[in-house]
Order: structure tokens, then sequence, then C-alpha cells
């Protein structure tokens, strides 16, 4: 089974979360390719059983700027048989714009025909200890869900 793990980041965050979810992947013997959002094209996604992005939330619920292209681009790929997951890190500080890009990636992976494999995890600020069992579980659904799938 393959999946590709596609992130954005600033602080680091992302891609700490993004290496969790990896570990829990390879852990279950899932090859992955991890990505840089802005060094990613959506057609790379056909080829895997798994597609994960990470995004952050700039501003005022805004889309990372590096990912905006991804993003346009990915309401028109056509992922049916891909099981999708979104996870992401954010700053509970800003209230109602707390990881807002992450039910906004959600909503543009359901115009692909893909097939969400797992409840999407918001984490705030870096993964703590605590997190890695959220973000574990968020792995383990995926591959669930690709198994049910493929």
């Amino acid at each position: 089974m393959k999946a590709q793990v596609v992130y954005a980041t600033i602080t680091g965050n992302n891609e700490d979360v993004a290496d969790i979810i990896i570990e829990a992947l390879e852990n279950d013997g899932v090859e992955v390719k991890k990505s840089e959002i802005s060094q990613t094209e959506v057609d790379e996604l056909e080829q895997v059983d798994i597609a994960v992005v990470v995004p952050y939330t700039y501003d005022q619920g805004s889309l990372p700027d590096e990912g905006l292209d991804f993003f346009e681009d990915l309401a028109d790929a056509n992922l049916e048989n891909v099981v999708y997951g979104v996870a992401g890190s954010g700053d509970t500080y800003y209230l109602d714009d707390y990881c807002l890009a992450v039910p906004k990636f959600e909503k543009q992976f359901e115009f692909t025909n893909a097939v969400k494999g797992a409840e999407s995890v918001k984490i705030n600020l870096n993964p703590k200890v605590t997190d890695v069992p959220l973000l574990e579980k968020f792995a383990k659904d995926l591959i669930t869900t690709a198994k049910k799938t493929n």
C-alpha cells in the first residue's frame, strides 16, 4: 500500500504533525512519500492508495499562499479509489479561524471522488505527546478504509 503526505508549514508544527502520521503509516507497512505542498502536483495523488494533506491556516482563516495552486487543482482531480484524510495544526488564539484550512481541504477533496478515510484532526500549536495517539488513530483509520476500498 502506498501513501503520500503533503504538508505546508511556516513554524515547523505541521511538518511535525506530518512526521507523526508518516511514522504511524510506515509502522503498519505503508510505503510513504512526504512532500511540501508547493513542490507537489495534485496528479501525484492519483498514484497512491492514501492521500493526506496537512495544511496550516493563515491570517483570518486563509489557506497557505504556497498551497493555493494545489488547492485549486485539487477540485479538478479524479482520485476515485484514493482514500484521503486532512490534519493540521493551528492556534486556538484565533478562535473562529482556528484550523479553517482543514475543513476547506476536506471540502475540496469532496470534488475528487476520493473516499474520506478518517475524521480530520486539528492540533493546537505543536503536537504534544497526548496528540500522538490521536494522529496514530487517524493513520490507522486511513489504512482500514483503504483496505476496504481497494
